[in-house]
């Protein structure tokens, strides 16, 4: 009779191999990183380099969304708002709502935050509904918020966010009510 190696075996060995050379890299690796300066540099290049595209790319993508916010304002203005009270509190609702919907989601905190400013416009008294907002609205949403605010200007609102640390607080003119 002929003896033969069983899978298991052989599947125990392969992962051995396998184990043992991402071993001998992972000591091969530490070892150059620690003892060649030329690799070194090489690392600290690299490093240098992913860390400058990525703020370039969060630069890019900080413009394209203020742009975007500049675009919904825009258009929100253009569309025009209820004028009757009937119109203007049922408005409100529906845009308070849509707005606490939209909330959930990372990728629709423009709308979201859009919902919320079409609601503060029609508002009779907007400073108190940015105090609300301050305690119940997540931070990014309410960040975008008071960049429409700013970006709007016709708001009399006073300081936005109660110095949660927004740059658009106090830059729409301060009336008190």
């Amino acid at each position: 009779m002929s003896s033969s190696i069983r899978p298991t075996t052989i599947a125990l060995a392969a992962v051995g191999a396998l184990a043992t050379g991402f071993v001998a890299y992972a000591v091969y690796f530490d070892h150059k990183r620690r003892t060649d300066p030329e690799f070194r540099k090489a690392l600290k290049r690299e490093s240098r380099r992913i860390a400058k595209a990525a703020k370039e790319e969060a630069e890019a993508q900080g413009a394209q969304q203020r742009q975007a916010i500049r675009q919904a304002v825009s258009e929100a203005q253009e569309e025009g708002f209820p004028t009757s009270v009937e119109e203007k509190e049922a408005f409100f609702m529906s845009m308070v709502g849509q707005g606490e919907a939209l909330c959930q989601g990372e990728s629709t905190q423009i709308e979201a935050a859009l919902s919320f400013y079409k609601a503060l416009k029609v508002y009779p008294q907007p400073g108190d509904l940015i105090t609300i907002y301050d305690k119940t609205v997540p931070k990014p949403v309410l960040d975008i918020l008071a960049e429409m605010v700013a970006f709007d200007g016709s708001m009399p609102i006073g300081n936005f966010g109660g110095g949660s640390g927004s740059d658009a607080g106090g830059s729409s003119g301060a009336i008190d009510d």
